[in-house]
């Protein structure tokens, strides 16, 4: 049986939120990922007033879609940072930041992760996809010389910061499903394994996969989604092109992106390195029957021509396993 496949509208919170359920509707979608930014999902709305969840509800199904997710990646980047700054401001809503002092903005992220979990239960979605922020992403060159228990405690806070969150989320029956990313406390496959110690395995915190991030930085997606198979909570689908020709490097050149200088970049699915197939034949695998969200980013590419095209795309990937094994028929059990 097909999965859904929804759009995530992180990257289309310019628009009214039923202007883009209009839009995914006739690209052919199944539903949304709804991100808590623009006015698509607002946390303080949803438990303030009832009848702005049903508002989202009746969007929702005007158009014949559904949300099985919803996306905090914004104020969840803010519970860990250090440095919090003017990069902050630009993302957070003004009651997050206040007088943007750094550890009242980063109580009043945490205070905000907890809302969501309410929010999202109360909106009838069990998962909240999102970044963590990292204290010490800024440690990643390792120079000047860093001391392994600058390293160690950057993991400890995490852990007093996050665990009183997914308290909330437990409490709720909703999961928080982080996506492994630069800048966050896990960005690869062993701060992976990493993070999810800090916090004692917890099943709260488990994981958004996104391949997009693995390809540029040389991890292999594919062992990491058997690797990490009971953790993976949500599927997002960005994808990554590498042009790495002895000039561009893999960290960006503080490059904007698009830029032909940079060693990657991020473009419509289809159009990358992922190597799709072997994605879905794993998630088929592991037995994960979630939804499939895609994740339209590219610089060099119109949104309204990405997103439908990326979705044929990853769907000619999504086929039902066979009802016998194919070697079967040599048997001769069935004559």
């Amino acid at each position: 049986m097909a999965r859904p496949f929804t759009l995530f509208t992180g990257q289309w919170a310019d628009l009214p939120l039923e202007q883009v359920c209009s839009l995914a509707r006739d690209f052919g979608y199944d539903g949304l990922e709804l991100a808590c930014w623009g006015d698509h999902f607002e946390v303080d709305k949803a438990l303030a007033d009832p009848s702005y969840l049903h508002s989202r509800h009746d969007l929702l199904e005007k158009y014949g879609l559904r949300c099985w997710a919803v996306s905090q990646h914004l104020v969840g980047q803010a519970v860990c940072d250090d440095p919090v700054d003017e990069r902050h401001r630009a993302i957070l809503p003004a009651r997050i930041w206040g007088d943007g002092e750094p550890e009242g903005v980063r109580r009043r992220a945490a205070a905000e992760m907890k809302d969501t979990a309410r929010a999202a239960a109360a909106f009838g979605v069990d998962t909240v996809v999102g970044f963590t922020g990292s204290s010490i992403w800024h440690l990643v060159a390792m120079f000047p010389p860093v001391p392994e228990h600058m390293v160690e405690r950057g993991y400890e806070d995490f852990a007093e910061r996050w665990n009183p969150v997914l308290d909330v989320f437990d409490a709720e029956g909703v999961r928080f499903a982080h996506e492994v990313h630069p800048s966050e406390i896990a960005y690869d496959y062993w701060t992976t394994k990493r993070a999810l110690e800090a916090v004692g395995n917890r099943p709260a915190f488990g994981l958004n996969f996104d391949p997009s991030h693995f390809v540029w930085q040389d991890i292999d997606p594919v062992g990491f989604l058997y690797d990490f198979r009971d953790r993976i909570y949500h599927v997002d689908c960005k994808e990554a092109r590498t042009r790495l020709d002895g000039r561009n490097g893999r960290l960006g050149s503080h490059l904007p992106w698009g830029d032909p200088r940079r060693g990657w970049d991020f473009v419509s699915a289809g159009r990358g390195n992922v190597p799709w197939e072997d994605v879905f034949r794993m998630l088929r695998s592991i037995g994960y029957d979630g939804p499939v969200s895609v994740e339209w980013e590219d610089a060099g590419m119109d949104r309204l021509a990405g997103a439908p095209e990326a979705l044929a795309h990853l769907k000619r990937f999504d086929v039902d396993p066979p009802a016998a094994a194919f070697d079967a028929a040599f048997t001769g059990r069935g004559e």
